[in-house]
């Protein structure tokens, strides 16, 4: 099941970091191509070479179009697509200046609440984007400028969150069985290293 698991949540992680790396792509392309028609666009280049300044404008070197729609819409995929490798390897920020000292059985408890917590966050986070998907389907609402469908976006998000929530309820488990236990399982030890 850990394989499993494991391998979902790196799939999702590298889908998660394609979409990222596009965006960025994008995002640069298009402040490069806003300063470029700010220049195109300024009295001085008009005036030293009016035909090729506005040849470029012509060609369409801009801003494009959308940019920040695009970004807004598709980092909640993003940001879950990466939360289930982060639950897996139990790799969310921890302060741990008062626990490093108190006994296993106590640590392993503790890891189990705070998983038992964060599988119940995702699950409260997979449900609402259902919801919120279903309204924007309803209302067909779309973004302002290039009339992208918002509830694609919405649900990209929700099988992120979702995938998301089950590896939580996994880590859940995991740490469950190993609170009762007494001892460590397979799965990384709880909290980042650094």
């Amino acid at each position: 099941m850990h394989v499993a698991m494991m391998r979902l949540a790196k799939g999702m992680a590298v889908l998660g970091a394609l979409v990222l790396s596009f965006l960025i792509v994008m995002t640069c392309i298009s402040v490069l191509g806003r300063e470029l028609n700010s220049v195109f666009n300024s009295d001085v280049l008009q005036s030293l070479a009016p035909g090729f300044s506005q040849a470029m404008l012509e060609w369409g070197i801009g801003p494009i179009l959308g940019d920040f729609e695009l970004v807004e819409n598709m980092m909640a995929f993003v940001i879950f697509a990466f939360l289930p490798l982060t639950q897996i390897h139990s790799a969310h920020a921890t302060v741990d200046i008062f626990t490093t000292r108190f006994p296993t059985r106590v640590l392993n408890w503790m890891a189990a609440v705070t998983e038992i917590v964060f599988a119940v966050v995702l699950i409260v986070f997979a449900v609402k984007l259902y919801e919120g998907m279903q309204a924007k389907m309803r209302y067909g609402e779309t973004t302002y400028l290039i009339q992208f469908p918002v509830w694609w976006a919405y649900a990209a998000a929700l099988v992120a969150a979702a995938i998301a929530a089950l590896s939580g309820v996994y880590m859940a488990l995991v740490r469950l069985a190993e609170a009762l236990s007494g001892r460590r399982s397979e799965t990384e030890t709880p909290g980042a290293d650094h």
